[in-house]
């Protein structure tokens, strides 16, 4: 009997396939609603039709045909898609759990909001599919094909995207907790403020990426590739970067607490800001990468190689001394101080002559920083290395009066240099940087002089003293105008308008020696 009912039920759900073939053929596409429960609809061509809101549950679709059908609130759970072709279909709000979708055709579908708990994808054709807020927790991805697909605020957490691949998909704010990405290929994709605490993302390709802001605590990035992504604020706390790849890499104010980031190459990263309390470094490739305002506390680290490409031909040991000035250094700068608040009218000549000094010595292309005081005026240029302070100082002092005093004892200070007892190759260093600076300062006198007009705002003529600070924080004045305690003097601009300044004594060259001995040993 019970044979004979399930022979019943089966022709029953072939006349009713046959009768929907025969409908569409016929030029039917509006099958809204209909109940296809456990039909098999094998190889089915319903290509364009509107099934939304259809119930398709544990139904046999294998290489069906439904390309830009509408599967929009469709009940397709455990259906059976394998090998169907569901390119430009929408499925917004479908719910599809558990169901095989192994090697569908998925390219430029719609499945925003669409549910799809534990569905097999695996090497599926998502390209340009759009999974913006669906659920893909536990969804097998494996090998799946990915280009340029959105899941944007999707919740992906648990899913296996082992072997994934595609260029610019879109993760953004995308929940990844806990997901397989083991040698996905991912290039240039968004993860920006993603989820991916505890993630497995060993060997993945995720060069270019944006992860700004994203949460990796506790992530495994092991011979990951991150070169050039930008993980800016990004929580790595806890990270395995373990010969990971963050060559040029961008993790401004990123959190590296208790990271492990063993032999990581981070050639030219940027990291200002960065929290690296606790981490270990041993063997980290640190060639051109700046160490200024670093939180390192208790930083693990035997050896860091510092050579341009990484293979350990200038090795750098730690004692525990150099371990800490190493990640605790600060950006050396030049200070000017100018006897004279600064007005409206010379902030409009001082701003146009630095922007023409920059134009023509990149080494100040970053503009100063101004305090303003009741009596004095404060200009402070960061360096990014410390044999430029000598340049820098050259060049800032241009637009003042002061500039010829200040470059005399500057030019004298690195001469007596030469026959120092200074290393050579901290020598050659400076009296290189000197060189470029040189070469090019009467034709960038020229330019400052375009700038200033002939009624110059007095604050140019007033008294400076300029002092450079190194990244261990020891200063060295090169120039005092030996007038700059007499703020106030009446006397002060009239002369200086009349006579050459007067000249201002050399620092102690034991002290200028000292200066340049604590410098970063490294560079």
């Amino acid at each position: 009997m019970t044979d004979q009912n399930n022979r019943d039920v089966s022709e029953s759900d072939l006349v009713k396939v046959y009768g929907i073939v025969k409908q569409y053929r016929d030029g039917k596409r509006d099958f809204q609603g209909i109940n296809l429960n456990e039909a098999n609809l094998s190889r089915i061509v319903l290509r364009g039709a509107n099934l939304s809101g259809a119930s398709l549950c544990v139904a046999n679709m294998g290489s069906a045909d439904l390309s830009e059908a509408n599967l929009s609130d469709a009940n397709l759970n455990v259906v059976r898609l394998s090998s169907a072709n569901l390119t430009r279909a929408i499925l917004n709000r479908a719910t599809i759990n558990v169901a095989n979708l192994v090697r569908s055709d998925l390219s430029e579908a719609q499945l925003v909001g669409a549910l799809l708990i534990r569905a097999e994808l695996i090497r599926a054709k998502l390209h340009k599919a759009n999974f913006a807020q669906a659920n893909l927790n536990g969804a097998d991805l494996r090998e799946s094909k990915l280009q340029q697909a959105n899941f944007g605020n999707a919740n992906l957490s648990g899913a296996n995207l082992r072997g994934a691949s595609g260029a610019a998909v879109n993760f953004r704010r995308a929940d990844l907790r806990g997901a397989d990405l083991v040698k996905a290929n991912l290039p240039k994709s968004d993860f920006c403020h993603g989820e991916l605490r505890q993630a497995n993302l060993t060997y993945a390709n995720l060069s270019g990426a944006d992860l700004r802001g994203a949460n990796l605590r506790w992530s495994d990035l092991r011979g990951a590739d991150l070169s050039a992504a930008n993980l800016s604020e990004a929580n790595l706390s806890g990270a395995n970067l373990c010969g990971a790849n963050l060559n040029g890499a961008t993790l401004i104010k990123a959190s590296l607490v208790h990271a492990d980031l063993t032999q990581t190459n981070l050639i030219r990263a940027s990291w200002g800001g960065a929290d690296l309390s606790g981490a270990t470094l041993t063997g980290a490739k640190l060639y051109q990468v700046c160490r200024f305002n670093l939180k390192a506390e208790e930083i693990s680290c035997e050896w860091v190689d510092l050579s341009p490409n990484g293979d350990h031909s200038e090795v750098y040991h730690f004692d525990r001394d150099r371990l800490k000035k190493f990640f605790n250094q600060t950006r050396p700068k030049v200070q000017i101080v100018v006897d004279s608040p600064l007005d409206h009218e010379a902030n409009l000549v001082l701003a146009a002559t630095y922007q023409k000094i920059a134009g023509e010595f990149p080494v100040m292309a970053r503009p100063p920083s101004v305090e303003v005081g009741d009596r004095t005026t404060s200009l402070i240029f960061a360096a990014d290395r410390e044999e430029d302070l000598f340049p820098i100082g050259c060049m800032a002092v241009l637009p003042f009066d002061d500039a010829t005093g200040t470059q005399k004892n500057i030019v004298t200070l690195l001469r007596q240099l030469q026959s120092s007892s200074l290393k050579p190759e901290r020598r050659t260093q400076l009296l290189s940087a000197m060189g470029q600076v040189i070469a090019r300062v009467n034709d960038i006198k020229k330019l400052v002089r375009s700038t200033r007009s002939e009624s110059i705002p007095s604050f140019f003529r007033r008294p400076t003293a300029t002092q450079l600070t190194n990244s261990s924080q020891k200063t060295l004045t090169v120039y005092q105008h030996p007038q700059m305690d007499k703020i106030g003097s009446s006397s002060i601009l009239e002369s200086a308008r009349s006579e050459p300044a007067t000249e201002s004594s050399l620092p102690e060259l034991a002290a200028a020696i000292a200066f340049i001995e604590s410098f970063d040993e490294t560079h």
